[in-house]
């Protein structure tokens, strides 16, 4: 195992040889110049972790369509720079048996630098915001049992390799996935005497959160039914760990009734694919998954637009990447600036990204996550994390702070250049006209009369030779509301 000084003189080497890979601060750019928020700043607010560097321009230039079409097939996106950062965790690439041998402190940092720097440095930003969207939906937190040795191979195999695929295959993938059987209590689930109940938390949430939703229709007894047919699935304890078996001495093999149509008796662990392919191809899964993704991309999106998402999920059999690009080329989408908060993990990693930060995600970072409360994978509740703005108010405080310490230098695994931006923006001066410029660079519009004047009254009362001063702005401008607002 490599000391602290290794890995930092590796980690220097990585920032240097990832940065001549494109990571860096191009030497001019452009901002926005209107009082309405940009249309590429906006799409790039909601289908990436905010812009880098020069990624408007590159935008603009390539189209819409063309980039998205290029974001949904992300295996043709070289992102060996990002890889640099990212595969350095051993226990994200190896069997979930193995991660046993590992501590459960060193597993939850490896998990979460991971994640953080994937939706910081990744050009497959796309996939980087499906993933997120993907691990609130069929939360896994890692404070319950053993899930902590197991979410990494489940954020690999299940989440990750099927965040563009189809629907069905990412619901069958996740239902016996190692670290769902222990979440929601699958591996508990069976029958082996005549009067024992099956255990129906995995049954109720598949129905409730990961499919057909709170009001899609089943009853008690559809519970009930799904949850039998579930009964045998298993997880080795002692000989191949954490491997997943069908055990049908413990499964209920009698006819079940879900959603008024008959699984018959003897179907054995096929039981599963019949009660997946029932439920994943209920109108009200269409509706209700749909639904669930246009609200991420867009506030309170209307009928229209919901059945629009929900009449393609049907047609395409749950083609998530054709439903994704049905919403984001949809002008209620493109009309929709500005109304949304962000979330902490998208504040933090839309901050790092403007800056063109160089970070390798120690936990002085991390800690900014944990205080504003969206440490990944620790919601301890199966509906994840809250796409709410009133959810977040409450950790305002800490944002303020972390836009601070990050401008001003204050998170010592953070590295940013705050000359070098101003340099490529043509800021040289203190002055109203670089005020706004740098503004525009951040909010994706010009300030307000009131925004200007805040801005204008701190450049006023601190002298612009003073060391702190531009740093200090520019944290101001990350804290403030015009760059939370996305």
């Amino acid at each position: 195992m490599l000391g602290s000084t290794q890995l930092s003189a590796c980690e220097s080497i990585y920032s240097r040889i990832s940065k001549e890979m494109g990571e860096k601060i191009p030497s001019n750019i452009s901002v926005a110049e209107s009082a309405n928020i940009d249309p590429a700043y906006h799409f790039l607010s909601r289908t990436a972790y905010g812009a880098w560097p020069g990624d408007i321009e590159m935008l603009k230039a390539r189209g819409y369509e063309a980039w998205l079409d290029e974001q949904l097939a992300p295996e043709k996106i070289d992102d060996r720079a990002c890889e640099l950062r990212a595969r350095r965790f051993e226990t994200l690439q190896i069997p979930p048996g193995a991660c046993f041998d590992f501590k459960k402190e060193a597993l939850r940092k490896d998990i979460v630098r991971h994640t953080l720097l994937r939706a910081v440095y990744s050009r497959r930003q796309l996939l980087e915001v499906l993933v997120g969207f993907w691990t609130d939906h069929l939360n896994i937190s890692l404070d319950k049992g053993d899930c902590i040795y197991l979410k990494p191979s489940d954020d690999r195999l299940v989440i990750r390799q099927n965040a563009l695929g189809k629907f069905r295959d990412l619901i069958q993938s996740s239902s016996t996935s190692p670290a769902m059987l222990v979440y929601l209590d699958g591996k508990e689930n069976r029958k082996s005497g005549e009067h024992e109940l099956p255990n129906e938390n995995y049954g109720r949430e598949l129905l409730e959160l990961h499919t057909m939703g709170v009001h899609g229709g089943y009853t008690q007894k559809d519970v009930f039914e799904v949850a039998r047919c579930f009964t045998g699935w298993r997880l080795h304890d002692k000989w191949q760990r954490a491997k997943v078996y069908f055990d049908p001495k413990l499964h209920d093999d009698g006819e079940k009734h879900v959603l008024g149509q008959a699984i018959p008796a003897g179907g054995g662990a096929g039981d599963r694919d019949r009660v997946l392919d029932i439920v994943c191809s209920h109108p009200a899964t269409a509706s209700f998954v749909s639904g669930k993704l246009a609200s991420h991309f867009v506030n309170e999106p209307s009928l229209a637009l919901r059945k629009k998402a929900a009449d393609v999920f049907a047609a395409t059999a749950g083609d998530i990447a054709a439903l994704v690009k049905s919403i984001l080329l949809s002008e209620e989408f493109m009309n929709d600036r500005g109304t949304k908060l962000k979330r902490p993990f998208h504040f933090v990693a839309s901050s790092l990204r403007a800056l063109a930060a160089d970070t390798h995600a120690h936990q002085d970072l991390v800690e900014y996550l944990q205080r504003m409360g969206q440490a990944p994978f620790q919601y301890p509740t199966p509906d994840g994390y809250p796409d709410d703005a009133n959810f977040w108010t409450g950790t305002l405080l800490w944002r303020w702070k972390f836009a601070i310490a990050l401008a001003s230098g204050g998170i010592e695994s953070v590295k940013v250049e705050i000359d070098e931006l101003l340099n490529a923006l043509d800021i040289h001066k203190k002055g109203p006209q670089e005020l706004q410029k740098l503004f525009s660079y951040f909010c994706g519009r010009t300030a307000s009369k009131n925004e200007f004047a805040s801005l204008d009254k701190f450049i006023g009362e601190t002298p612009a030779e003073h060391s702190a001063h531009k740093a200090e702005l520019v944290g101001l401008i990350i804290s403030s509301p015009s760059f939370q607002r996305y």
